[in-house]
């Protein structure tokens, strides 16, 4: 599917988006769908692209002060500058504004039943006694809930219908006491709104005329709904898509991340193993990549499966003009060849743009190269080395190979890569392990941060030439 093919209907102008995450961490590949389709709509109708953070969770999504940087270096490496940035910390004493005005409404309550109490109520589709307080009173409670009542105490709930067949959408938390330090706001609140409270009065503030979300936030739409009804506001266009499973990630929260981090498990958020942007860009995916492949994924409802793999390929077919050969030579083992002719080898760093040029090494007569132990040789066989004659292999050892020329050209024979003059190398994989081995010299001359393709092994970016050349592995 093309992303010309994604549009809102009816033809909207200035249209408002926006992608409100949680900056306990950085943003990781399957925030990347929320910040691509939102700016792209946003611009496409001539409209506003904000990026909102939802930090009003002290304690369980606890924001991390640098996450906030993070989160835009990663919404402008996508390409999707946010036009306006908001701290949903910054405005507790609106949401208090309109908190009162719905205790004065009686459209909410300050409940003091415990909770244990509450959901056998609730789940009997009966009313809990604080339901029918008036205004007065909630008001009371409201200002004790800023200074007197303790945790679990005391909370804000929105008035549903108590007999609403979802058991969710029966009078909801909207605000819930927590007495634990903020990192940008300190100990000045201790009354926190809730998600949906919070991002329903954002909206509205913001002008926001479309939220496009996944399916299984749903239920907040619902949510949200009685507190816009109570409000007098209309509720902006609600545009859902399907569950986006990724196969092959695991499970990650930032949560643990956080303390796997700590712990010396990973070395950063941007480690390879996980699946964070930042570890993504410093595996060599381009933001293109993501750009295409999450826009062709449309506005569809229904659920998509997908792979890496998916997301690799469209990778590929952006790196592959652009990206030079190399040999590498993961663990290698000698190679001796006798009678074999000294020559200056030269082989092109691009087989289809020959123009660029080629990286070239002198064979020495009667030394040593080397080849990978992958290569799994047998005495007997003929093999061609890649950009050399074909040789005979005599003997297999442990870690010494040793053939003869022969000349001539021999049809069908496998082709192995070898090198004589060596740089020492490794590629981290996101498995973790680690490959060490050899690269050939004119690797020498890369930048960190070129990307590169080694033959038959795949796309790797090189990440640091301290000591040695260490590159990050990205696919194949």
């Amino acid at each position: 599917m093309a992303k010309e093919s994604i549009s809102l209907e009816g033809d909207p102008k200035q249209v408002v988006t926006r992608f409100a995450p949680n900056p306990n961490g950085p943003l990781t590949i399957g925030h990347a769908r929320g910040v691509i389709v939102n700016h792209y709509l946003a611009k496409k109708y001539c409209g506003k692209f904000i990026l909102r953070f939802d930090d009003t969770d002290p304690r369980t999504k606890k924001p991390l002060p640098q996450a906030y940087d993070w989160i835009i270096e990663d919404c402008r490496w996508l390409g999707c500058e946010p036009d306006e940035q908001v701290k949903a910390s910054d405005n507790i004493p609106l949401y208090y504004e309109y908190c009162e005005r719905l205790l004065k409404d009686v459209n909410a309550y300050v409940c003091t039943c415990q909770q244990k109490a509450f959901k056998t109520m609730k789940d009997q589709r009966r009313a809990c006694p604080c339901r029918d307080l008036t205004a007065e009173e909630n008001l009371k409670r409201w200002e004790k809930m800023k200074s007197e009542y303790g945790e679990g105490e005391a909370v804000v709930r929105i008035k549903t219908d108590i007999a609403h067949p979802d058991p969710a959408l029966r009078d909801f938390v909207a605000f819930r006491v927590i007495d634990e330090p903020h990192p940008l706001t300190g100990e000045k609140y201790r009354v926190w709104p809730l998600l949906d409270f919070e991002s329903a009065i954002e909206d509205h503030i913001r002008g926001l005329t479309h939220i496009i979300r996944g399916i299984d936030l749903l239920d907040s739409g619902l949510k949200q709904k009685y507190i816009y009804d109570y409000l007098g506001w209309d509720y902006p266009k609600v545009i859902h898509w399907g569950r986006l499973k990724i196969e092959g990630l695991g499970k990650f929260s930032s949560s643990q991340i956080a303390q796997d981090i700590a712990s010396g498990r990973y070395s950063g958020w941007d480690d390879p193993q996980l699946p964070t942007l930042r570890a993504y860009r410093r595996r060599g995916l381009q933001p293109e990549a993501l750009n295409e492949f999450m826009l062709g994924l449309g506005l569809s409802e229904s659920a998509v499966n997908i792979s890496m793999d998916n997301i690799y390929s469209v990778n590929r077919s952006l790196l592959d003009e652009n990206t030079n050969r190399y040999f590498f030579i993961p663990e290698p083992v000698k190679l001796q060849v006798e009678g074999i002719p000294g020559k200056t080898v030269r082989m092109p760093l691009h087989p289809s743009f020959k123009h660029r040029g080629t990286r070239d090494w002198c064979m020495q007569r009667g030394s040593c190269m080397y080849i990978s132990s992958d290569e799994r040789l047998k005495e007997g066989e003929i093999v061609k080395l890649m950009g050399l004659p074909c040789i005979e292999v005599d003997e297999v050892g442990e870690d010494t190979v040793k053939a003869h020329y022969v000349p001539g050209k021999h049809r069908k024979t496998q082709k192995i890569q070898c090198i004589q003059e060596f740089l020492s190398c490794e590629v981290r994989k996101p498995d973790g392990s680690v490959d060490v081995g050899f690269c050939e010299p004119p690797a020498g001359n890369l930048q960190v941060g070129d990307i590169v393709q080694f033959e038959r092994y795949g796309f790797c970016r090189l990440d640091s030439k301290k000591d040695k050349l260490t590159f990050v592995y990205g696919h194949r």
